[in-house]
Parts: structure tokens; sequence; C-alpha cells
């Protein structure tokens, strides 16, 4: 099966809303066999809505939308689509009764008049049951089998009503004949994209039956495979086997599978070794001990921290020589090897990271142009620093600075 998604809503074409929706309904639908050919984001008004349908409906004939479905003079998605059916909309008696029963007994007052038109239907349509808010789905479907499934926008809702109610429709209509797109991913940090191509192209009789993709971010590159068109079994044996064959070649620079979180292999680590944590950061600002407590149960790992933004805290609180911060200046290796160990003996833990760096926009010199990031790691009093170019603007810079000073202390544990 072969359907198109198309997601509605000015704040997506404006970018004030990111379009998870479309993502989550990607990676179901994938799960079940189902390949999603396109997806597209179109506006409130009737002509874009009616535009993006049809054109969908004229190359798949079968499409999802979400948005539109509200009690607003915006929500356009049912008249719309109704209009491309040759379908009038027709009130829903039971519905209404329905929501004005929800309005009574869950918010104590009379259905608000702009609501009615939720119950409003396309003749002809099947209502899909919404247990997470008032606007139902609906299923629309021609003489010739087109159909278009229309969800709400609210992505709790969405996700609720496609797991409820539309999963199993498709399942049904499927048959059993769908085998789900499997896909596993290497997540690696330390190493550029075009190193990681260059050894992947060494690898003798190269990943086999599958796809590659390299997912470049802040915190490394992601390498996703991809089997479609198996069963199951035979799927993951091929991932399996692409995997072990991409470990062989990134090394230690692969940290995990999937969305595991360095953060999370670092305390694991840790707590492994019966090991503490603290942290000082000035140009991040708070971000690497937010990373770590991030992680449910990391209080037993990480100690406290200090953001030493300002000189005069590097100095009164974290014990930098004055004489130091003169000669070399806040970002530079003797600082901020002076934060480390004045974090660790601070709060008492086994090993302690510090990060000092220019994130910009403005900040930079010849000597030391925004990018400029020192890390230091103090495990058990003795010292290790690193100097880092960091690319980006100012909060990739700041993110790419934390995972570096988690991945250098992962490195250590693992020795």
């Amino acid at each position: 099966m072969r359907i198109e998604v198309v997601t509605i809503g000015d704040e997506l074409l404006l970018g004030f809303t990111i379009d998870t929706n479309a993502a989550h309904l990607a990676r179901a639908l994938a799960a079940e066999g189902i390949e999603v050919a396109r997806r597209t984001t179109c506006g409130d008004t009737a002509a874009s809505i009616a535009d993006a349908v049809g054109d969908a409906l004229e190359r798949t004939g079968a499409v999802i939308t979400t948005g539109g479905l509200g009690p607003t003079s915006d929500d356009l998605t049912k008249p719309s689509i109704a209009a491309l059916f040759g379908r009038e909309m027709v009130l829903d008696e039971e519905h209404l009764a329905w929501m004005k029963e929800r309005w009574r007994t869950r918010f104590q007052r009379e259905l608000p008049a702009s609501n009615r038109q939720q119950a409003m239907l396309p003749r002809g349509a099947h209502k899909l049951v919404n247990q997470h808010g008032s606007a139902p789905g609906i299923w629309l479907e021609d003489e010739q089998g087109r159909w278009v499934a229309m969800l709400p926008g609210v992505p709790r809702e969405m996700r609720g009503m496609l797991a409820d109610t539309l999963l199993p429709l498709l399942r049904e209509r499927l048959g059993g004949e769908g085998w789900p797109v499997r896909s596993l991913t290497i997540r690696t940090t330390g190493i550029g994209e075009s190193h990681i191509a260059d050894l992947v192209t060494a690898i003798p009789d190269g990943l086999g039956d599958v796809e590659l993709a390299y997912l470049p971010n802040a915190d490394g590159t992601d390498l996703r495979v991809t089997v479609r068109g198996a069963p199951r079994p035979i799927a993951d044996a091929r991932l399996a086997l692409a995997a072990v064959r991409l470990r062989s070649v990134v090394g230690s620079h692969a940290y995990g599978e999937d969305a595991t979180d360095l953060a999370a292999v670092v305390l694991d680590l840790c707590r492994a070794q019966g090991l503490t944590v603290a942290v000082a950061e000035s140009c991040t600002g708070g971000l690497l001990g937010a990373r770590l407590t991030d992680i449910p149960g990391s209080s037993d790992v990480v100690r406290g921290g200090v953001i030493a933004y300002h000189d005069d805290i590097k100095r009164s609180v974290l014990g930098v020589p004055a004489d130091v911060l003169r000669e070399h200046g806040a970002v530079s290796e003797p600082v901020v090897r002076a934060m480390a160990a004045g974090v660790r003996i601070l709060t008492g833990s086994d090993a302690a990271l510090a990060i000092t760096g220019i994130a910009g926009p403005g900040g930079g010199s010849e000597a030391k142009p925004v990018g400029t990031v020192w890390i230091a790691l103090d495990f058990q009093g003795e010292v290790e620093s690193r100097r880092f170019m960091m690319i980006g603007d100012r909060a990739e810079i700041r993110h790419r600075s934390a995972q570096a000073a988690m991945e250098m202390l992962r490195r250590r544990l693992q020795r």
C-alpha cells in the first residue's frame, strides 16, 4: 500500500509549529509495511487543501490528512475534501449529543456554539472514533476505492486515533500482506560524515542488501540502515549483519543504537564503576549538567556543578588563580584544567568535566575565533584537556561542546 500524507496549517508553513505529526505517521506506517510516497504541507485555505489532497488522490488514491478539524473559522479540511468527493456536509446528531454531554459532565458548561461544526460530516463518511478529544476523525471513500482519512492536528489526539482506530482499519485492508520497513541506527560521535563514508567504501562485501543513510547532527553522525520488502526475521538478520560491519570500521566512535543518549551511556559506565561526576561550565551555561540530569536516576552519579560564567566565579568558587586568568584569558587550557580540578575538589567527586569557550556570535578574535572551546577532565586527580574548534551557531556550538565533554569521559571510562 502506498499513501500520501498531507499536514494542514498555516502555522506549519510559517515555521511557528514543527510538523511532528508527519514524522510520527511516517514511522508508524512504515512499521506496518505501508509506504509513504509523499508528504505535503499546505495552508488553511480551502483552495490549498483541495489542491494538495486532490493531487495526492490522483497519484496514489490513498491520503491521510492531519489538521483543520477544529471549531474555528480556519478549520476547513472537512468541507474542502467533501467538495472533492462531491459530497455535502450533514449534521451528525449522535456526535452532537455526545459533545453536549461531554461539555456538561467534564467542563460543567454548555457546548460552545462554534464546536457545533465538529459534528458536521461529509455525507456518506465513516466516522473514526476519537477517544482523546472532541473532533471525530473521518474516512471518506469513493466508488473507485480512493480514500482520505482525516485526523485531528493536535499531536496527542492524532497519535491516539492513529493507534486506536486508523491503524487497525489499515491492517484490515492490507489483509496481512504488508511487510514492515525495518531500520536500525548506529550512533557515532567525534568522526565526520565524509570520513565515515570513506571507511564504509572499504568494507569487504559492503553492507549487503540494505540501504544506508548518513544523518549528521549536533551529536555526531547517525548511520541508519533500512530493509524494505522482507519478512521481519530476514530483515532483522540483514540489519544485524550491516550493524556489525559498520561498527568494524567506525570502532570506538560508535556509542549506541537508535535513540541512545550519550549522557545515559556515560552515567551507566560511572554507575558500573561506582564513580561520581561533577561539572563546571562557562560557555555552555549549564547545558552539560542538564544533559546529564535529564536522565532518570542520575542523582546517584551526578554530585553537582557550577556555572562559572563570570571570571569572579571562576576565581572565588572554583579557585582558578587570578594570574592564570590574566595571563591566558578565560578561554584557555590552564583555566579549563583549573576549573575541572576545582569543581572535583569542591563537590568531592571522582571525576569532573569543565568547559570554557566562545559560543558567539560575538567575542571571537584572530587568536581565539568563535567556536574555540577548551574541555578538561579531572579523573581522580589526573587532568587531561583538549582544544576544539566547534562549528555552527551559538546553540550548536554549546550542544557540540557538551557532547564532546561527555565523549571525553566515556573514552576515559572505557580504557
